[in-house]
């Protein structure tokens, strides 16, 4: 596997849905490829997504940690990371 842990593709995959209106991936393969694709970025806890979307450019001054979380584009893995996911 390549910077995405089976947590990450198998989270990925079954919830895929949340940011995505048509199925992209039927594999953990298919995921891993999507998310290489999209330049997915894993982050360690919610002050790396703030830190990565600033970095980004992306403006979210006005958001609370907790709207952050619930963003489309962040998944939180059951592990507690985030897996943040921009197409």
């Amino acid at each position: 596997m390549g910077q995405y842990d089976e947590v990450c593709l198998e989270y990925f995959l079954a919830n895929q849905s949340q940011l995505l209106d048509e199925t992209v991936a039927r594999n953990l393969e298919e995921a891993e490829e999507f998310l290489e694709d999209c330049m997915a970025v894993v982050c360690k806890n919610i002050k790396e997504v703030r830190a990565y979307f600033q970095d980004e450019g992306v403006d979210i001054a006005q958001m609370s940690n907790e709207e952050l979380e619930d963003a489309s584009e962040v998944f939180s893995l059951p592990d507690g990371r985030f897996l943040v996911v921009e197409v």
